[in-house]
């Protein structure tokens, strides 16, 4: 949370931060396949303090480790492309559930700012962490946008943080879409954890850029005890969303044929919108607590992970 307080608060550290993650996007694909699993093991310990033992896979963040390498469904790739996405949703659930697409386009130098309204959001297709919030386009620093912008084109997103090889195949494009918040301005994040195509959890997200919370729910809207990495709870409780059952339906939809998946839906204003489809939540490097959860998570993945051998 400091680091990207930082990063927000002074330019040269974004632009010498994102120059190394460029670097170690390159470093990490030039490897051969046979090297991923040593090496996603030193990340793992590195990010979690904890060695990661491939034959014996009992948590959910360590199984996350192994779907992230072996658990290959060419569909994976095109749910995680957010523009190629949108076709597939439409087909599953309808359009009335898709932001308002207002471009799709190869490179910055192609938008034509005056065909687009005064807010909306800018945001690649091929990555996580991308995105350019425009609430007046007037005061949009366009040269500092381009600069952002290209540097996210250039990278392989499957490499950024532990092989996350859904993003490897994704043809990198920027989209913009509508903009959209509630009536506090606040734009709340629902996500639903699925695993063999049933709705377990849902998590909100609140304050993301200001002091993120997040709450997580059972179905029955009931708060959980268990956290992931360091977000507190909201100092008082959230109620229960308008529609929260027709989320419920929707993501059981969009999670069929998946070991897991978490489902992002936005409600606003009794309005539900599909967000993105997330198959390795955080990298699964981000603690939960307590650790007990990490294992109860685990239990619900059915993930065949066989018997890694050390090349």
């Amino acid at each position: 949370m400091l680091k990207k307080k930082l990063l927000r608060k002074f330019p040269i550290f974004y632009k010498i931060y994102q120059e190394f993650q460029l670097l170690k996007c390159r470093y990490y694909g030039s490897l051969n396949e046979n090297e991923y699993p040593e090496k996603l093991a030193q990340i793992y310990k590195k990010k979690t303090g904890k060695v990661l033992d491939w034959n014996n896979l009992q948590t959910y963040n360590e199984k996350m480790q192994w779907a992230k390498l072996y658990e290959n469904n060419p569909l994976k790739t095109t749910l995680a492309d957010k523009y190629l996405v949108r076709e597939w949703v439409k087909d599953t659930i309808g359009k009335e559930y898709l932001i308002p697409l207002l471009g799709v386009w190869d490179s910055f130098d192609e938008i034509n700012f005056d065909n687009l309204p005064k807010k909306f959001v800018l945001k690649t297709n091929h990555g996580s962490g991308t995105n350019i919030i425009v609430k007046d386009k007037n005061h949009l620093d366009k040269s500092e946008a381009k600069k952002r912008l290209d540097k996210w084109l250039k990278m392989n997103f499957a490499y950024k943080n532990g092989f996350q090889m859904q993003y490897k195949n994704i043809k990198p494009k920027i989209i913009a879409e509508e903009y959209i918040e509630g009536i506090n301005g606040d734009l709340n994040d629902y996500k639903f954890l699925c695993f063999d195509g049933k709705v377990y959890y849902c998590w909100i997200d609140s304050g993301r850029y200001s002091d993120h919370r997040r709450n997580i729910y059972n179905l029955n809207w009931e708060l959980q005890e268990w956290q992931q990495h360091y977000y507190k709870n909201t100092d008082n409780q959230v109620t229960k969303p308008e529609n929260f059952e027709l989320m419920i339906e929707l993501s059981k939809k969009l999670c069929q044929g998946f070991s897991h998946v978490r489902v992002d839906l936005y409600n606003v204003n009794g309005k539900v919108y599909f967000g993105e489809m997330t198959f390795t939540n955080s990298s699964g490097f981000e603690a939960i607590r307590p650790h007990k959860y990490n294992l109860m998570l685990g239990d619900l993945w059915n993930l065949q992970t066989g018997v890694y051998e050390k090349r």
